[in-house]
């Protein structure tokens, strides 16, 4: 497709897209407090955590409150679940902790390897919601060898406003039709192609648990892909 053959960037959503942020907060959640005598559904205090994502993110597009990076938005998202779970007692250097969970996340099994094939042909950066300082963190626990961090913080807003994907094509010098952003979720990409980029989902089913999440997109797309594999092997047949 020539609207592929042109694109010299690759921009990446990280939360379900790159990281299995459920099954990660879960298991940090569980390793910090089950030595704490605390017993929980780590997967729903998961859920609940992630089901503050949009309020918090909110408030700073709304401009109800100045841009605040996403830790400090994590860190307010869970004061307020931690009540719903007879938490509301813990102090503040165990909250601290629990928040950088987001920085100790895993990658999808399909990944790494992927990333690395595709930065052989084309710039890559996570395009994320999440703040330079956790994407860093998730970078070097991952291998994931970005050629810039890009996202919210350099834009000052947050996904899906506009301002976020034509700071980052601006950041590396490029228009936004020769940048794709790839994502397991279709609202992302249909403001990122509102936006002129080009875009490539890639299915994550069990993202939100098993079965609950993107097994297509719903938008059009450029380009769609069962698996990260499938998506490298697929950007890689195109012609420079």
């Amino acid at each position: 497709m020539p609207a592929i053959s042109s694109v010299k960037a690759l921009f990446f959503d990280v939360f379900g897209t790159l990281v299995d942020w459920r099954r990660g907060i879960a298991r940090e959640a569980e390793h910090l407090l089950a030595p704490r005598g605390v017993s929980l559904d780590w997967l729903g205090f998961a859920d609940a955590w992630r089901g503050e994502y949009q309020t918090g993110m909110e408030e700073v597009r709304s401009g109800a409150i100045p841009f605040s990076r996403l830790d400090v938005l994590h860190r307010r998202n869970l004061d307020r679940i931690l009540p719903r779970f007879g938490l509301g007692h813990l102090d503040e250097a165990t909250r601290n902790e629990l928040t950088l969970a987001w920085h100790r996340l895993d990658a999808w099994s399909d990944v790494p390897s992927a990333l690395m094939r595709l930065r052989e042909k084309f710039l890559i950066a996570p395009v994320s919601n999440g703040n330079i300082a956790l994407q860093v963190a998730l970078a070097r626990r991952n291998g994931f060898l970005w050629d810039a961090v890009l996202g919210a913080e350099i834009a000052g807003d947050y996904k899906p406003k506009p301002r976020v994907y034509l700071a980052c094509a601006e950041a590396l010098a490029l228009p936004p039709a020769a940048c794709m952003m790839i994502a397991a979720h279709s609202d992302d990409l249909a403001a990122a192609a509102a936006c002129g980029l080009r875009t490539g989902h890639v299915a994550r089913p069990d993202e939100n648990g098993a079965g609950l999440g993107e097994h297509a997109p719903s938008v059009p797309v450029d380009l769609a892909a069962a698996d990260f594999m499938r998506l490298a092997d697929a950007l890689l047949s195109h012609p420079a």
